[in-house]
């Protein structure tokens, strides 16, 4: 997902072993989306034949928002594969620092945060097809920031936070077709800035702070029943970590431990033997990173290391279990999260 690696060398759509492809692309090469031009015998037609169009999938990844005292832009740019590069699009309505934001139904909803003077209880929505920000989106029960926004089976889930005084247990799901916010039962701990995935049906949530600090514990929802589990605890205890799903585990890295450190440390959480184990390190700390699997490959985005706001992004390689250097975007996004639209072209 990056404009080109440290090498300078454009990206190519990675195969399953996320290796990367060693030529450049041209100035009309695409990710992931690859014409083939058919030949055909003249003894079966007179003439050519007419190819239809297919369908084929297309990632489209937009890093949404970023917002501090100190750098108010609050951008929201694209990963343009048509030029394999990264290009701004319209901006949010209102400024937010610490929102939520998920995608759901093809479009990308930015959920509570903060301004300048107070927590948010809004919520707004993008529409990539027409580049434009809607409003007309309910509203949260509560005002809140840094809240886990994960989609779930249609629906989005709202979880925890900070109201401002203190962290919260809350859950709010909604549902587009009705426009409408529903509370869900409560989480057990009350967490804030924690990761949160959807794996064979669960819902998980790990690590965040409490009212006292990072913390590493983790839970998990079943819809079917309604009710919350104590999972085993991550190794570190982790706030705004990166969190994605890739190949079957759970992913988590980089964030702030209890000491209020920076952290580049990864894990991963197996379902089968419901474990975590260490995965390798980082190249770089990243506090409030996104991590997302963009064309097969697993991307950390962005974060804050501790000195400085990152626009630096690494790629993982699950065969070698190793990071590297995979370019930047064009601006900062202090804060700010990663989402994925899935949609499809037509290729011949």
């Amino acid at each position: 997902m990056g404009i080109y690696n440290e090498q300078g060398e454009a990206v190519g759509a990675p195969d399953t072993r996320v290796i990367l492809p060693k030529e450049k692309l041209g100035a009309h090469s695409t990710l992931g989306v690859q014409r083939r031009h058919h030949s055909h015998s003249s003894a079966h037609s007179g003439c050519p034949r007419k190819v239809l169009p297919k369908e084929q999938p297309l990632d489209l990844v937009y890093v949404v928002g970023g917002w501090g005292f100190d750098d108010q832009t609050c951008p929201v740019e694209r990963f343009c594969t048509e030029n394999n590069e990264w290009r701004m699009t319209a901006p949010m309505i209102r400024h937010r620092g610490d929102a939520a934001v998920c995608s759901l139904g093809g479009l990308i909803y930015t959920v509570g945060g903060h301004d300048e003077f107070t927590c948010l209880s809004s919520v707004e929505k993008y529409d990539p097809e027409t580049n434009l920000w809607s409003g007309d989106v309910a509203a949260l029960s509560s005002a809140r920031s840094k809240m886990s926004l994960v989609e779930m089976e249609g629906y989005l889930y709202a979880l925890g936070g900070h109201d401002g005084i203190t962290c919260t247990n809350i859950v709010e799901r909604y549902d587009p077709s009705q426009n409408t916010w529903m509370k869900m039962p409560s989480m057990r701990t009350r967490r804030s800035g924690a990761a949160a995935a959807v794996l064979d049906g669960f819902l998980y949530v790990m690590g965040g702070s409490d009212d006292d600090g990072p913390i590493n514990s983790v839970e998990r929802f079943s819809p079917l029943d309604g009710c919350w589990i104590t999972c085993p605890p991550m190794q570190t205890a982790r706030e705004n970590p990166g969190c994605i799903v890739f190949l079957g585990h759970i992913y988590v890295a980089g964030g702030r431990d209890e000491l209020l450190l920076e952290l580049s440390t990864a894990e991963r959480f197996d379902p089968e033997n419901f474990r975590w184990t260490p995965v390798k390190r980082m190249k770089s700390k990243r506090y409030q990173v996104s991590l997302v699997v963009f064309n097969g490959s697993l991307l950390a985005v962005g974060g804050f290391d501790g000195i400085t706001n990152l626009k630096t992004m690494e790629l993982y390689n699950h065969e070698t279990n190793s990071w590297r250097h995979f370019g930047s975007m064009k601006s900062k996004h202090p804060g700010g999260h990663v989402a994925l639209v899935k949609t499809f072209c037509n290729v011949a």
